[in-house]
């Protein structure tokens, strides 16, 4: 398994991590048995969305001996009431379910709470400038949570949200289909095939510039929905036409700008497996740019995917690390300076570029990559 930092946390995951969709399954028996497959494989990093009180119990019995081992995403105003779950910003509600939570996961600190669906901006302020903040940052202070993150699939949302300094961690929709929207209150949206009934071109840039701006300021982004709910493993269901594989969707979401780890729902052991087998994979397995540059639906023409295929360069520059470097310092009227700092490390860096043109010949995307070096050689002064 290989570990990214969350962040500025100080936290070390594992970049596989476990969703708790399958939590629930066999009578909640599956949250022992998915958290033990978790253990054996190094998966450390844990969502816990619901807030079933049976999934709790189930998962704070699992923990039992090792909750050390594990860090733990759990959320914040997603209540039980009624016998069903339940999204709240009454600060009493919000108040008792946190207790419920560490009561039923028998512990006393939460390594990230997460603030609970947050998908308007009228919601972000009502949050920021009420109660829920303060008793998240209050929380926060006395040690019961290490670490305060926000879940939204609106990329408006969550980049207020991570602008307004409180947040450490987001957790995030990214696959290569919901990338392609624009910000939206209506989640559901996201899903609806009537807006993938037209010829989608490139990358939303809300979503480009929020992905930049967590790396820039440190935000660590844990990803929810890379696989779309199953949707884009089935050419059937797949908005863009043709399915992709776990691997391909694990390495898209990993290869964007901020990402720390991928959270993936498993409903048994083997699904696990399945992801957790993308550690192993071959870079041919890995690879999703021959499929993007083959949907019948989408085309990302002119866009830098990230994805390498430009390698290998005769002067050995990396330059899918370059262009993603040029693009988050392109985004700001002063260059940042861990930005500068990474750059800088690089072994070999843009102004060392011939023109050649060897890597515009083997790029899927079509993307101008000499244009893009001379830019980021002006731009770092190498």
């Amino acid at each position: 398994m290989r570990y990214r930092d969350l962040g500025n946390t100080g936290l070390q995951v594992s970049e596989i991590g476990l969703g708790c969709e399958g939590f629930s399954e066999d009578q909640c028996r599956s949250a022992k048995q998915l958290l033990d497959t978790a253990e054996k494989y190094g998966v450390d990093y844990i969502d816990l969305y619901t807030p079933d009180p049976e999934v709790r119990s189930s998962v704070g019995r699992a923990l039992l001996g090792r909750r050390d081992r594990f860090i733990l995403q759990s959320h914040i105003c997603s209540v039980w009431k009624d016998g069903q779950y339940m999204r709240t910003r009454k600060i009493e509600e919000v108040k008792k379910g946190m207790e419920d939570m560490l009561a039923l996961l028998q512990t006393d600190y939460i390594d990230v709470g997460m603030i609970h669906y947050v998908d308007s901006v009228k919601d972000w302020d009502q949050i920021a400038d009420g109660p829920v903040l303060q008793y998240t940052l209050g929380l926060k202070e006395k040690g019961i949570i290490r670490h305060i993150g926000l879940s939204s699939h609106n990329p408006q949302v969550a980049l207020r949200a991570v602008q307004s300094g409180h947040i450490e961690v987001l957790m995030f929709s990214i696959n290569p289909c919901y990338d392609l929207q624009p910000a939206s209150e209506d989640v559901e949206a996201l899903w609806d095939e009537k807006n993938y009934k037209e010829h989608l071109v490139n990358m939303d840039p809300e979503r480009q510039e929020l992905y930049e701006t967590c790396q820039r300021l440190g935000v660590g982004i844990t990803v929810m929905k890379a696989f779309g709910g199953g949707d884009l493993l089935d050419a059937s269901l797949s908005p863009a036409g043709k399915a992709l594989t776990t691997d391909q969707c694990l390495h898209y979401a990993l290869t964007r700008p901020g990402v720390s780890t991928v959270l993936v729902g498993a409903h048994s052991t083997g699904q696990l497996e399945a992801s957790i087998a993308y550690e192993n994979a071959s870079d041919v397995e890995k690879d999703y740019a021959a499929a993007f540059a083959d949907f019948p639906n989408i085309s990302w023409k002119g866009h830098c995917m990230y994805c390498s295929h430009c390698a290998p360069c005769p002067q050995k520059i990396d330059v899918a690390s370059v262009t993603k470097f040029l693009n988050l310092a392109k985004a700001q009227k002063n260059i940042p300076e861990t930005v500068r700092e990474h750059y800088g490390l690089l072994p070999h860096h843009a102004g060392e570029c011939t023109s050649c043109g060897a890597c515009e010949t083997r790029c899927p995307f079509g993307v101008p990559i000499i244009e893009n070096m001379a830019q980021a050689a002006s731009l770092f002064g190498k």
